[in-house]
């Protein structure tokens, strides 16, 4: 039977940026948004554009959130991205328009391919569509579309996508109910 081995382990195929650029995203990435003392969400929108995300109108990230690359990021209007969220974006990773992603949440964008003794870095994108709720401490991973107003509840885990307007609970994850919104 075969082993791992990762001496034979080589990700040179994977290029997100330049030595430089990634060197002041990580200072930047630590001092502003990391950092639980530096709350003010328009100048973190106004730093993930300089960098190549893009933002829309209103969103708020609170203190202590972890983006891996910003140039590899596009958030709708009016998104909340809560408390010590990371955003391991290995990949493309799009969030809609009115979305929330409670604390602790993590969408990460790679894996390893398990079945090589190589242990190949594997990245797929990640799309959240308006209205999707990622609930506290969930795991969101490489490849899932998260449709129109689908809702991942506290601590489950999703590595298939989620249809429309359904709400997805547990590890792993499963559909379990509709999602109503009442108009008040």
């Amino acid at each position: 039977m075969s082993k791992t081995d990762l001496s034979q382990y080589n990700n040179s195929w994977y290029r997100p940026g330049s030595r430089t650029k990634r060197a002041l995203w990580y200072v930047t990435n630590v001092l502003f948004f990391k950092n639980p003392l530096f709350v003010f969400s328009g100048a973190k929108c106004a730093l993930l554009t300089l960098f190549g995300a893009t933002v829309g109108r209103g969103v708020v990230i609170k203190p202590c959130v972890n983006i891996k690359y910003p140039w590899m990021l596009s958030i709708g209007d009016h998104t909340w991205i809560g408390e010590n969220v990371w955003i391991d974006n290995l990949a493309q990773i799009n969030i809609g328009d009115n979305c929330c992603l409670s604390q602790g949440a993590l969408l990460l964008c790679g894996n390893h391919n398990f079945k090589k003794p190589s242990f190949d870095l594997i990245v797929k994108p990640i799309t959240l569509e308006e209205g999707v709720w990622i609930g506290a401490n969930c795991l969101v991973t490489q490849g899932v579309v998260a449709h129109s107003h689908s809702m991942l509840t506290a601590g489950s885990v999703i590595s298939t996508s989620m249809e429309a307007y359904w709400i997805y609970r547990g590890h792993p994850a499963a559909k379990t109910k509709e999602r109503v919104i009442s108009a008040q």
